[in-house]
């Protein structure tokens, strides 16, 4: 009997450590952009604006952060900002991809846009 119950209290410790885990996941999204030469600082304002109103308004986002490229490495390659998403899931990453904020937001990128970058990556520690 103390076989059973202790092996039925190892297998319940073992479920909540691996459900501890799996919600301590981060699926981080960054995003790299570089402007077209002479784009206006007014719009490249706007749109750092719109990108961090985007939390506020897809509830998919977790945490969102951005800054701009200050290294003194010059490996930047014309990408200037950089903005970064958490979420949960990749459902949750896909649901944000597709919500019509987002889309609304990327139209105001083809005019000062020159290029941009994506990387996703799961939080490894």
């Amino acid at each position: 009997m103390k076989k059973i119950v202790g092996c039925m209290l190892l297998i319940a410790i073992i479920s909540v450590n691996a459900k501890a885990q799996s919600v301590n996941k981060q699926l981080k999204h960054v995003v790299l952009f570089g402007w077209k030469a002479g784009a206006d600082s007014a719009a490249i304002s706007r749109v750092v604006t719109a990108f961090k109103a985007l939390p506020k308004q897809i509830n998919t986002i977790k945490s969102f952060e951005w800054g701009v490229n200050n290294s003194p490495e010059h490996l930047n390659q014309g990408l200037t900002h950089c903005f970064v998403l958490t979420f949960d899931s990749e459902k949750d990453r896909d649901a944000y991809l597709v919500n019509p904020a987002h889309k609304a937001f990327t139209q105001l990128l083809p005019d000062i846009m020159e290029k941009v970058t994506v990387v996703d990556y799961w939080v490894e520690k």
